[in-house]
């Protein structure tokens, strides 16, 4: 059985803005060697649209080996797309969802292989809703942005986690990894 786990990025205060970030080459090599590892990455449309930059990486490298590295990583990953408004997409390792999220996700989780990466706040948000999510593993990055998208908006329930793991950073981001505890 796959774990579902939701790996995201996060300020200080919270919020998830992939503009509000601090990505260096550490980061950028911790989350190829993720995408490597991973089965499937979720993606709502907005997250969706905003990793297709990497493509334009991919056709034109950077320079720099870590950020080239993860183009490549997040282009052989597979993703899976939930979006109410686009009717296809065309990046060759991505997919439309067919069926909700809920019976989507549930078909991963009882296959055997690697692990699901859920990206996107808002699929957080509802796998938290639906408690299908297996670990947390939240980057907080050492800035306050101020305003922004909170990642947990929209729970309005107390949902206990349990510490697992921290994952400290040169740069000074730390990855906290939580497991829902068991009551």
């Amino acid at each position: 059985m796959k774990k579902i786990i939701a790996a995201i990025n996060m300020t200080l205060d919270g919020y998830c803005d992939h503009t509000s970030g601090v990505p260096d080459e550490e980061l950028h090599q911790h989350y190829a060697d993720l995408l490597r590892n991973a089965g499937t990455v979720l993606y709502g449309r907005i997250t969706y649209q905003l990793m297709e930059y990497w493509r334009t990486v991919l056709e034109n490298p950077t320079g720099n080996i870590a950020m080239d590295d993860f183009a490549v990583a997040i282009d052989n990953t597979p993703k899976l797309v939930f979006s109410h408004t686009l009717e296809k997409v065309d990046w060759k390792s991505a997919k439309l969802a067919s069926r909700d999220l809920e019976e989507e996700v549930l078909e991963l989780k009882n296959q055997s292989g690697k692990d699901v990466y859920v990206c996107s706040p808002g699929l957080i948000v509802e796998l938290t809703k639906l408690n299908l999510i297996d670990e947390y593993q939240l980057c907080i990055h050492p800035l306050i942005a101020g305003s922004g998208l909170p990642l947990f908006k929209n729970i309005h329930e107390h949902i206990l986690l349990k510490h697992v793991k921290t994952k400290i950073f040169g740069g000074g981001a730390i990855i906290l990894y939580y497991e829902p505890a068991k009551e």
